[in-house]
């Protein structure tokens, strides 16, 4: 019998590796169909665990016709046998039902949508092995769950709250990691570096901002940071449990949901990710610290939130919203300096000479 192999694209190896890893547990390989439609639906796997979003192994409609006679499936990158699934599901969906689900939107402008209708119509679900991991130009950054568990118990921490950004850090987002590490032993700060859309910021930038932070403005002996090189899928409050879920599986006890969590434009609400999160309490593994969206006040003359500061409906014109779409907007203009206030100097000085922007789309 002939051995069938499906060349992967580097977004299908990096989720690969993630389900080999136990970066998604309880997952133990891609979705089958019944799992695939009960957390479409019900944001919940058939064995009622909280599981929100669509983990697949995508192909055309050529290639699934082959491997619905096959049982085993050898996976390549670049040529090398990377990994196999063991098939156990050959299917596919109505995409359009299932993004209305999932984004709670069809609108084909949501880079989450576009992605999903630009993947193959069907899927192969099964258990999975990985023969080898990816190497990638940030691989000295990826820790894998069994490796931060460990640094986190030797380091003594029996409280760890974990941050996911896709971001360079702006000064409300050291607002949050201040509040997280008064309340716990430490902090694990895991940006997202897989699959992102056109303008948002370069890996490289993200890496070298937060260095700039953690070496010369946090205890960085309370501090662990570490890539996730996973696709980013704009999901907001769906896409807030996927993470929570995520960095539970790296050891974190708990997890920052901020304002308008994992979204894009204005297709979900400000702090409809905290509403979502409160219906998993107690189910997820990790506790959620919902924060209030920070921003800078000029009469308080410092970062606050709408529950510490007075002034936010009675004297707006002192509000300054900090938020990455704003300063992104101002450092592609090229001829904007962020103030102090919102964006610390140092961080802003150490990436200057870096490219700060995708600028298109790689799989």
């Amino acid at each position: 019998m002939n051995t069938i192999k499906l060349p992967l694209l580097k977004r299908q190896y990096l989720e690969l590796e993630k389900l080999a890893l136990g970066a998604f547990a309880p997952l133990n390989g891609f979705m089958r169909q019944k799992e695939f439609v009960s957390v479409v639906d019900n944001m919940r796997l058939p064995d009622h665990s909280p599981f929100p979003l669509p983990v697949v192994l995508d192909v055309s409609e050529e290639q699934a016709q082959t491997l619905k006679k096959e049982s085993l499936l050898i996976l390549t990158f670049d040529g090398v046998d990377v990994g196999e699934v063991q098939i156990e599901d050959v299917y596919t969906c109505d995409k359009s039902r299932v993004t209305a689900k999932v984004f709670g939107t069809d609108d084909v402008q949501h880079p989450g949508v576009s992605h999903f209708l630009s993947m193959g119509d069907w899927f192969v679900g099964g258990a999975i092995k990985l023969y080898q991991r990816v190497v990638f130009e940030f691989s000295e950054y990826e820790l894998t769950p069994a490796e931060t568990v460990l640094h986190f118990k030797k380091s003594g921490w029996n409280t760890i709250v974990g941050f996911q950004t896709r971001n360079v850090p702006h000064r409300a987002h050291e607002y949050l990691l201040r509040l997280a590490l008064e309340q716990a032993d430490g902090l694990f700060i895991q940006p997202l570096v897989g699959r992102k859309k056109i303008g948002d910021y370069c890996p490289e930038a993200i890496l070298e901002a937060y260095n700039t932070l953690v070496n010369g403005f946090l205890p960085k002996e309370r501090v662990l940071l570490g890539v996730l090189s996973t696709s980013m899928r704009y999901a907001g409050p769906r896409e807030a449990i996927f993470h929570a879920i995520v960095r539970r599986n790296y050891g974190c006890t708990h997890f920052i949901v901020g304002r308008d969590h994992a979204g894009v434009g204005n297709y979900y609400g400000k702090y409809e990710a905290h509403d979502l999160t409160r219906q998993f309490d107690g189910e997820l593994g990790i506790d959620i610290l919902r924060f209030a969206g920070p921003f800078y006040c000029r009469k308080c003359d410092g970062i606050v939130t709408e529950r510490t500061c007075p002034h936010f409906e009675s004297e707006p014109q002192y509000i300054q919203e900090i938020s990455g779409s704003y300063l992104r907007a101002m450092l592609s203009d090229g001829t904007l300096t962020p103030p102090g206030e919102l964006l610390r100097s140092e961080v802003l000085e150490s990436i200057r000479h870096i490219q700060l922007f995708i600028d298109e789309e790689t799989e």
